[in-house]
């Protein structure tokens, strides 16, 4: 799993001190509200198991995400195959950051530095991104990325409940228009 950096971040392997700080998160509602129901402790801890072995089968995934002045862990940012029961396929990209690192502009830089991975390194033709219709925050990301959306794409997730988590919005960007960093 190879490390990435920007200049405050550093995209890394996960450690078991993030599992702490990872679970705290799943806990958080506020964290959560656009990705679903809340996470057990043994189920957040289950998700990192699960991103390392996907990330030594394909070599790409989820990377934590640390603050580099600090050494503070603050999300996860990174690639994904998109699921099999979603109406398209693709490579998607991802972020998800802590409430106390909202605002500052981490998302962007890691996506950033994850899209020149899957275009540089993996060479994709296209990296997808994809959230509920109501996550504002995340679009303007996908938006300041270069990343467009076409309403014709928009869908229904067919593994969310009836309700706010069900509309979703799909983003796209075509390898050739990589944001430099």
């Amino acid at each position: 799993m190879a490390e990435l950096r920007t200049h405050r971040l550093t995209l890394r392997p996960w450690r078991d001190s993030d599992l702490e700080p990872w679970a705290a998160m799943n806990a958080d509602p506020e964290v959560r509200e656009h990705v679903g129901d809340l996470l057990t402790r043994e189920q957040s801890d289950a998700s990192v198991a699960l991103f390392q072995a996907e990330f030594d089968q394909r070599g790409y995934g989820w990377w934590a995400v640390e603050v580099r002045a600090t050494g503070d862990f603050i999300g996860f940012a990174g690639l994904d195959q998109v699921d099999d029961d979603m109406p398209f396929t693709g490579v998607e990209i991802g972020w998800r950051l802590a409430r106390s690192a909202w605002g500052q502009g981490y998302a962007t830089e890691a996506a950033r530095t994850v899209l020149a991975r899957g275009f540089d390194t993996l060479e994709l033709p296209e990296i997808l991104a994809v959230t509920t219709a109501t996550n504002l925050r995340s679009q303007a990301v996908m938006r300041r990325l270069g990343m467009t959306r076409d309403p014709a794409d928009d869908f229904d997730d067919p593994t969310a409940p009836e309700g706010p988590l069900r509309p979703n919005v799909l983003y796209r960007i075509a390898g050739c228009t990589t944001p430099r960093r």
